[in-house]
């Protein structure tokens, strides 16, 4: 099977079972948010395994965030990621490892609040009053425009690398197929929207075509830094969940205090 053929079935495949929870909304997406959730974070312990991790720790710290942005919002998120702390420190008093215990804690608290906080804040923008339907089906689109319109215009036309040291397959023709992407989805999505139309699509557009590039990049940076290529083969091409989720993870919280901002 192709790379674009193997792309293509993964993308028709999961996509609409995102965009059917992110549309019901409440425990539907909480219940797709864990489990992309546990499995990215799997996928990240896995590849620090040389830092130990306390990967119970940042399972709970996951979850509970995620937990904390459904049942009562941004400050019940933030509650919820805490329990990271006192688990870690309990885990690491416990733990016979020849690791250093500030390694392995951080190593834990980093991917907790990396993949917690960022698929909780999809959460909360779908609780958004009123615009929390358009707002979360936008930026889902939208991310996904940018993610394959830079892929297939690096393809077609990259010549120029974005980042060579970082992530070497990137160029700047992809970028700029993406951004244009990007943009122009975020904007004809929200054009006939009462609160987020006319020029604030744009602004929406720009703003997760930056968080996007910046999200991916950081997970390149720190695949670069692990000594791997993909976190995992779960999504064959792909790669794995978390490489499926990269971008997101930075756009989900630019978009909600962008749209927050704006509305």
């Amino acid at each position: 099977m192709s790379s674009f053929v193997s792309r293509a079935v993964v993308a028709l495949t999961g996509l609409p079972l995102v965009l059917g929870a992110a549309y019901l909304g409440g425990w539907f997406l909480f219940a797709i948010a864990a489990c992309a959730a546990l499995v990215a974070l799997h996928e990240l312990y896995r590849l620090a395994r040389p830092l130990r991790p306390l990967v119970l720790a940042g399972y709970a710290g996951a979850v509970t965030a995620l937990a904390g942005a459904e049942l009562g919002g941004g400050e019940w998120m933030l509650a919820g990621f805490l329990v990271t702390f006192p688990l870690a420190f309990v885990f690491a008093a416990i733990a016979e490892t020849r690791q250093s215990a500030t390694v392995a804690v951080a190593t834990t608290v980093l991917g907790a609040a990396w993949v917690g906080f960022g698929l909780g804040h999809l959460v909360l923008i779908r609780e958004l009053d009123e615009v929390g339907v358009e707002a979360i089906l936008t930026v889902l689109v939208t991310v996904f425009a940018i993610d394959t319109f830079a892929y297939a215009g690096g393809r077609l036309a990259g010549r120029h690398r974005m980042t060579p040291v970082m992530s070497p397959n990137k160029t700047w023709e992809g970028f700029v197929f993406g951004a244009v992407a990007g943009i122009l989805a975020a904007f004809f999505a929200l054009y006939s929207s009462e609160v987020y139309g006319s020029w604030r699509g744009l602004v929406l557009g720009a703003a997760l075509v930056a968080a996007s590039t910046v999200g991916d990049l950081f997970e390149s940076l720190v695949k670069r830094d692990l000594g791997a290529k993909d976190t995992g083969r779960l999504l064959r091409e792909h790669g794995g969940v978390l490489d499926r989720v990269d971008s997101l993870l930075f756009a989900a919280p630019a978009a909600y205090y962008v749209l927050v901002a704006l509305g």
